[in-house]
């Protein structure tokens, strides 16, 4: 929090101020002595020292204030605080230069150049015991500036990243959420048809062992797909189609002539998806809620279209009596469909037809 990266920003403003206070100084226009050297080295330094005892202010009092309403009196105190630091290594590299110059320290304290304005003939020392006024404030604006930049600059920085990581927990959360909530609809899917399938199976065994044992082969392979199903969200048509002539069996099985289901599926979208059950669910709720008998039988056709849609539709003879249901059905398919973020299949009723378009996902490169 009160930290911040400026190593380089270091090294180059402190090579700047020193290149700065070369060319202020003269020194490149002087022969390369001892004594140059000597006073170059100083000023080194003493930008080093400043540079580093002002930063390392700046965050104690940024830590200590970092609450909005301490601004003021972080800026205060940091303020004070830098002032006289820099005037205590202003007048040590002061010392240091005179005793590089003079070899002593005798006249010190008279040497300096007192800063002063001068106002209708009235003088205004700008120096009081050593300490600079204008000094001390060009030290606290540029550094001040500098570093509330910087850390304005990483708050902003770190402001975004925290933005970025909550979408992103957010988005993992969603999908978490979407997630349980398809598995929720997957484990929907326990086809009630179980108890007359094996009433069915139990007259078989008895009346035709033959289809009996076709019967129950059938059944199997029905149950091993739902609970294969339950491990993904996508199938290929093909083993969806596959599913539901097994299905579409143990039906036929039941209600005899009373039951057509004719597929025409263009082969060149065998290898297209759809979500796992998405036939079983539109045939049983056709069977469910339409007369199903030999004189009114229900027809279910399943076809594509050029559009890579697939179509499941079936004659409207609606029961009398209100079925009972569930409510895993078409809203099932919706919901599996949105949570995929697929495109919504289409439902419409014309003409005595009740038609359920489904969009297909492309296939896998």
């Amino acid at each position: 929090m009160d930290t911040v990266n400026d190593k380089w920003l270091r090294v180059i403003g402190i090579t700047l101020l020193f290149l700065m206070s070369v060319l202020g100084n003269g020194f490149h226009e002087q022969p390369l002595t001892g004594l140059i050297l000597i006073r170059m080295l100083i000023s080194l330094v003493s930008i080093t020292v400043t540079w580093h005892v002002i930063r390392a202010l700046i965050i104690y009092f940024r830590r200590r204030f970092f609450a909005r309403h301490d601004t003021g009196k972080r800026l205060l105190l940091t303020f004070l605080a830098g002032s006289i630091a820099s005037t205590v290594i202003i007048w040590l590299t002061s010392a240091l230069r005179y005793l590089a110059l003079h070899g002593n320290l005798d006249n010190f304290r008279d040497s300096g150049q007192m800063a002063s304005i001068t106002v209708n003939k009235m003088t205004i020392a700008l120096n009081l015991y050593g300490f600079d006024f204008v000094q001390a404030t060009t030290n606290f604006i540029f550094f001040q500036v500098i570093y509330e930049t910087l850390f304005f600059a990483r708050d902003s920085s770190q402001y975004q990243k925290r933005l970025k990581q909550a979408e992103v927990e957010k988005e993992k959360l969603r999908t978490a959420n979407l997630q349980s909530q398809l598995d929720a609809l997957k484990q929907q899917v326990n086809p009630h048809f179980l108890f007359n399938s094996l009433n069915v199976l139990d007259s078989l065994i008895e009346e035709d062992p033959k289809q009996a044992r076709v019967f129950l082969d059938e059944l199997s392979t029905v149950y091993r797909y739902l609970l294969r199903s339950n491990d993904q969200h996508l199938t290929e048509l093909d083993s969806e189609l596959a599913f539901i002539q097994s299905y579409y069996h143990l039906l036929k099985t039941r209600h005899g002539s009373g039951l057509t289901m004719n597929v025409n599926v263009d082969a060149r979208y065998q290898t297209y998806r759809l979500p796992p059950l998405t036939l079983q669910l539109l045939v049983e709720n056709a069977v469910k809620h339409n007369v199903v008998l030999p004189d009114q039988p229900l027809t279910i056709s399943i076809q594509t279209d050029a559009q890579a849609q697939l179509q499941v539709r079936n004659n409207v003879q609606r029961k009398t009596v209100r079925v009972a249901s569930t409510g895993v059905g078409l809203s099932n398919i919706w919901s599996k469909y949105q949570m995929l973020n697929l495109p919504q299949p289409t439902i419409r009723e014309d003409e005595g037809q009740f038609v359920v378009t489904l969009p297909l996902v492309g296939a896998t490169p």
